[in-house]
Formats: C-alpha cells, structure tokens, sequence
C-alpha cells in the first residue's frame, strides 16, 4: 500500500492496489509489431485523459471489490482486441508499437473526499490529477513507454471514478470512444464475443515501416508553461443553442442555412477569446482557429467508425481584420472548408494535407500564430457519457486539460443529453476578461 500527499494540499490520496492488466489471449506472433500510420506520426506525444464520475447506485449489489473485479476482466478481454495498447513505444521516436502484452497498469485508489467536489468545482487543480494513474494526466515524463493507464478511485461517499489515460500517439477521440464503449459493454454483458460488444471491435489498417528520424522530426511533446492557465467550464442547454443558431443564421442573412451546434457554439468561443485577446493587448492582430475534424467518413471509400488510430483532419479559419469577427463569418468559413475535406483518397492523401497544415502553423506562414492561434476538438455525439459498466451510467466526464495547449475549446455532450459542456483553457488574464462577456453568459451557465 502506498500513500502520498502533495505538499501544501489537504487532499489524500491511498494508493491501495496496482496490477498490470494483460490482456485474456496472447497477441498472435504475425502482429506483435504495429506501425505508427503516416497521421499518427503527426499526433502530438501527449495523452487523452479522461475521467468519468459514476455515484453511488442504489440498485446495484456489487461492492466496491465487485466492481475493481468486473473492470480488470473486461479489460483483459477489451485488450484482446486492442491489443496495441497492451504493447510499448520501445522509445516515444520508435515509429511503432512492440504488441508484447506487457499490459495495462491498473490502480486502486481510496480517496477521502465525495465526488461531488470534483463535479462542482469551477478550476482544475492538482487533486484531479492525483486521480490519474503514473501522472498520465500529462505527458510529464518522455520516458515513459505505456499507452494506456487506469485508475479506479473510491470515493467518501461510495462513489467511483474511472479515470483513464491513452497516448494519442496511436489513438484519437473517436478510438478513445470505441475502445472504452467495447470495455464497458463486455463488462455489462461479461462476455467479449456478444452481440452488443461486437460492433465496437477495431479494424486495422496496417501501415508499411517508418524509419524513425522521420516520426521524430513530426511528433513532438508539448512544452507547456501550466502556472498562467486557467480552464473553465461553460454549460450550454439545447433551448440556449438553438437560440444561437437563430442568431446565426439571421446575422448571415440567410446564406447559412441550418448550422450544427458544434459550429455555432465553436464561432461564439472563438469570438469571444479574440476579443479578450483584442481587449488584453488593446489592439486586434490576426487570429487563427485550428479545429480537429473526424475523418473516417470523408474518405472516398468511408473507413468503419471503429477504424484504430489517428483518423483527423484539420480545418483553418482566419481572422485577419476586426470586420471578420462575427459569427456567421466564422460559421462561414467552417462549412466552406468541410466541402474541402470530402472524397479523401487515401491515408496517405490525408498525411500530406496535415503536412501541408503543419507548414501554414509555423511562425513563419501565420502572423501572430504564437499567440492568436486557437484549438477547438469536438467529441459530441461519441458515446463517453453513456459508457454503463454495469452500475449506470456516469453523472459526469471531466477532460484533465493540464497535458493541451492553451487557448482551445474542447465540446463533449452534457451527461443528459440536453446541451454541450465546453471546457476553456486560456491564459488567467483573457480568462478573466473571457468569462464575464455578455454575450457569452447570454446563452450558457457558468460552472
């Protein structure tokens, strides 16, 4: 059993068990190497890194040793089928995956706080990322080889929370998705080859070698300066977002018609934050919005949504003058360059746009992109809010935003279904400037 606690925080934590989950079936000799694709070579060396708050149900008899128990099966079964996230990056350069099923590790901690403190709370601090297991929160340590990490927290109140850690060097949100939908449903069902866990089995597409200079020179690891950053979330109901969407389309003058709500709401966080920025500096530069775009069905022949790896594509929208930040002109511009990134020929088609992409965000392609440059990733309508192991489904799904990069939107679904959560991160000044913006309190509530 292990204990820490970080100096200065009254927050304790008991590590109180910590197993290498291996998957049920070895990993055939024919696939103990798996090649990085051309796009996965792009990913940055960071994590996706998740937790899901699951309370205390009333209905369900499994004690908290049933559940640890019921979450290490599945898990080794779901590994079966991932089975490069059992594997090891023999360096983070290494330009693929050894597939030797040394497994994933598996924490147990006991927590003496309820869950409800993490669900209320307004900013991320140390005691969330305590919840995850080996600081995979972010990528803190290069050396590190794991792919995947979990960690089970038992809460004061009964209560669990399930955080997980997966290298986006391999993976994206949508294999994020298909990966913990495929464990969760074998852990309900207890059985990997059941009818409701099937459709979240992978498909692989194989890639040829890479010689390692080569993914060297694309990926690279986040250098982030954390002590200036604050990250908020913002609550928008469907009612709050259909107003938004009428808005739009009035500004544009009927040239827009029917804009999403992930494109509505990604214009109003982006008008937003150019104009905290606009207001911080006391002048307008231009700015930039760099939006991440799932895109196994924009290829010619659509790949399986629970295709694995890196499957992204990537839109640009500039703002070059003051006249241009409205948000039916941000609007605009997102639905002009999704036509530009149907009929995708191939994965190799696909590298050479994010290589061409890559060229345009250097220093010397965008003026002010040091500091103008805004993120923005969507995972609305993937399914981590309805992820049932068993004994309901999560109340809430919090990103750790500590391993990103600042000034980005990330979007997931409201637990009920009835609006998006936007997570904010930005620098503390624009935040403050960012969060009491009229127009923005106008159709969301702050948490």
């Amino acid at each position: 059993m292990t204990t820490f606690q970080r100096i200065g925080r009254r927050q304790l934590h008991t590590i109180i068990s910590r197993e290498t989950i291996r998957p049920w079936s070895p990993t055939p000799s024919h696939l103990q190497t798996f090649n990085l694709s051309p796009i996965d070579q792009f990913a940055m060396k960071t994590y996706l890194p998740f937790i899901f708050f699951y309370p205390k149900n009333a209905n369900c008899t499994l004690t908290p040793d049933d559940k640890a128990r019921v979450l290490k099966t599945s898990l080794s079964h779901t590994l079966t089928q991932y089975y490069p996230f059992a594997g090891r990056m023999t360096t983070p350069i290494t330009p693929y995956v050894n597939c030797n099923d040394h497994g994933v590790e598996f924490l147990e901690a006991r927590t003496n706080t309820n869950l409800s403190t993490f669900l209320t709370r307004r900013e991320q601090d140390e005691t969330l990322y305590q919840l995850f297991a080996n600081d995979l929160a972010s990528y803190n340590s290069p050396r590190n080889t794991s792919l995947v990490g979990v960690q089970l927290n038992h809460f004061a109140c009964g209560g669990v929370g399930l955080a997980v850690s997966m290298s986006h060097i391999v993976s994206d949100g949508s294999t994020l998705g298909s990966f913990l939908s495929h464990w969760a449903a074998t852990a309900r069902f207890d059985l990997s080859d059941h009818k409701q866990v099937q459709p979240f089995n992978p498909v692989f597409l194989h890639s040829p070698p890479t010689d390692s200079n080569t993914v060297h020179s694309k990926a690279r690891a986040l250098d982030i300066d954390h002590t200036n950053l604050a990250s908020r979330k913002f609550v928008f109901t469907n009612s709050k977002l259909i107003d938004l969407k009428n808005k739009v389309v009035c500004e544009a003058g009927g040239s827009i018609n029917n804009p999403s709500r992930v494109e509505v709401l990604t214009s109003l966080l982006y008008k937003t934050a150019v104009a905290a920025a606009t207001a911080k500096r006391g002048n307008f530069k231009p700015s930039y919005l760099f939006m991440m775009v799932n895109a196994r069905d924009k290829f010619l022949q659509k790949l399986p949504p629970t295709t694995f790896g890196n499957f992204v594509s990537v839109m640009l929208v500039r703002t070059m003058h003051t006249s241009e930040t409205s948000l039916s002109d941000a609007v605009a511009e997102m639905k002009k360059q999704k036509l530009q990134l149907e009929e995708i020929q191939s994965v190799q088609h696909l590298a050479e746009n994010l290589n061409s992409m890559r060229s345009k965000l250097s220093n010397r392609n965008l003026e002010n992109a040091a500091d103008g440059l805004h993120w923005c990733s969507s995972l609305c309508g993937f399914p981590i809010n309805k992820l049932d192991f068993g004994w309901g489904k999560p109340v809430g799904t919090t990103p750790a935003l500590r391993s990103l990069h600042r000034n980005g939107f990330l979007l997931i679904d409201t637990p009920d279904g009835d609006g998006i959560e936007a997570w904010v991160l930005l620098d503390k000044e624009r935040m403050e400037i960012f969060e009491n913006d009229k127009e923005l309190l106008s159709f969301c509530n702050i948490i």
